[in-house]
């Protein structure tokens, strides 16, 4: 008898999205930088009672499947709204993934669960995506993220100065509304396929602005970061026309009259969240500017990535 409580986190993706998506990532190499934030997929599994699954019932039966796990109960809940454009999904499979293994004693290796975790969303469950979201719910902190034959990690320091800047700095807003990734992500990778040009130019530039990102960050430059979220939007919402709403583009230009030095859409978009970066001393008038569109979500920096957060008692042989 014993019980297991992982959690893992979802992320803010500062640029490079999309970039880590077969087959762009392997033709053309993918570059993303992303932040970890203290908003969590929490898990539970039980080994009292007959197999139940609460929460995402086909994650986690593909969960249970694969790990080849029976006599359990496993539930999973959010801190986050669903559909928010933060890679929650990942986060999810990660913290069940953690549970899982901790139930058969088996070590919690952040590089397995990710990869584990999108072959059960590309396999199993039939959702086209890449594996930003799931290194960033492994991992924890502020990454650089190469692509390319496989995956390569870099964690940013973000010493204390930077978060303190960056948090100063950051709004996440959630329109309310939801988003559709695993179409629009379908027809962006048509349209690369097709070579359509606008799209190859899209992708290959956000690929370079994370990289610049991830030297802002480095170098705590948040007046960069913010110019370089701006860009990256321009570039990000051309991609296709569903990844831009009327509601994401009123909080934008809003927080832009405020005091923003840049915004964009997390995520596939459609919807979702949207992070906005203010200029020193800005933040409260954006909040004031943006509040009525949205809901405000606090965070911080999740430096730990997934974590099984209570001890189990000793597994059933």
């Amino acid at each position: 008898q014993g019980e297991w409580t992982p959690r893992a986190p979802p992320r803010i993706d500062l640029g490079g999205g999309w970039t880590d998506v077969p087959p762009f990532c392997d033709r053309e190499g993918g570059f993303v930088c992303n932040i970890a934030i203290t908003l969590y997929s929490v898990a539970t599994v039980a080994t009292s009672g007959p197999d139940r699954a609460s929460g995402d019932s086909a994650l986690i039966e593909a969960a249970m499947r694969r790990s080849g796990v029976h006599g359990v109960r496993a539930t999973l809940r959010n801190d986050f709204p669903l559909g928010a454009g933060l890679g929650g999904s990942s986060a999810a499979s990660a913290a069940l993934l953690a549970g899982l293994r901790a139930w058969r004693g088996q070590p919690v290796d952040p590089v397995d669960i990710a990869e584990e975790g999108r072959r059960i969303e590309v396999e199993d469950l039939g959702v086209a995506g890449g594996r930003q979201d799931h290194y960033a719910a492994t991992h924890g902190g502020a990454l650089a993220l190469t692509f390319d034959t496989g995956v390569s990690v870099r964690r940013l320091s973000l010493p204390a100065p930077t978060r303190a800047a960056l948090l100063a700095s950051a709004t996440l807003v959630y329109t309310g509304e939801s988003r559709i990734s695993g179409d629009t992500i379908s027809a962006v990778l048509g349209a690369y396929h097709a070579r359509d040009a606008r799209v190859v130019t899209a992708l290959k530039r956000m690929r370079e602005l994370a990289i610049d990102m991830a030297a802002a960050l480095d170098s705590c430059d948040l007046h960069a970061l913010g110019e370089l979220l701006e860009e990256h939007w321009e570039h990000q919402r051309s991609l296709h026309p569903s990844i831009p709403t009327a509601r994401i583009d009123e909080i934008i230009a809003r927080a832009g009259v405020a005091g923003a030095l840049g915004a964009k859409a997390m995520g596939a978009s459609g919807g979702g969240c949207v992070l906005i970066l203010s200029r020193p001393g800005r933040r409260a008038e954006v909040h004031a500017a943006v509040r009525p569109l949205g809901e405000i979500l606090e965070f911080d920096v999740d430096y730990d990535g997934v974590t099984v957060l209570r001890s189990p008692a000793p597994a059933p042989s």
